[in-house]
């Protein structure tokens, strides 16, 4: 991922609303949600919520599929893992084995990035 991709991901994800919005998709996963369930589980305006959709769609954080008269969204997760390899990629100057206690001492270690694959010495 390019520098220029992330800070547009955090430019994006700035707003409290969009954070909230983008939470929500990445828990419905693969499904998504049409953009009413949104905005009444939200408890936002459509018009709101739709101004927000709109701004992530266009930061490529979702994606949105016509379903007849209905618009559903989705998270990219694809992204998202990309970000948080970005994030992660010169943990402990680029050995990231070195992080396994900070993982574990992790408020939520099943939500950490899994461990770095093996190289073909340790396999």
């Amino acid at each position: 991922m390019e520098k220029k991709t992330a800070t547009q991901v955090f430019e994006s994800l700035s707003s409290g609303i969009r954070l909230d919005i983008y939470r929500l998709l990445v828990r419905q996963g693969l499904e998504g949600m049409v953009a009413g369930q949104i905005a009444s589980t939200l408890n936002l305006p459509p018009n709101n919520a739709s101004f927000h959709l709109k701004g992530m769609t266009h930061a490529g954080l979702i994606s949105v599929e016509q379903e007849g008269r209905y618009q559903r969204y989705r998270a990219n997760l694809a992204l998202m893992l990309e970000l948080i390899a970005y994030l992660t990629e010169e943990c402990c100057a680029g050995h990231p084995e070195q992080c396994a206690d900070l993982r574990a001492d992790s408020c939520c270690p099943e939500a950490a990035p899994p461990p770095p694959p093996k190289t073909e010495t340790e396999a």
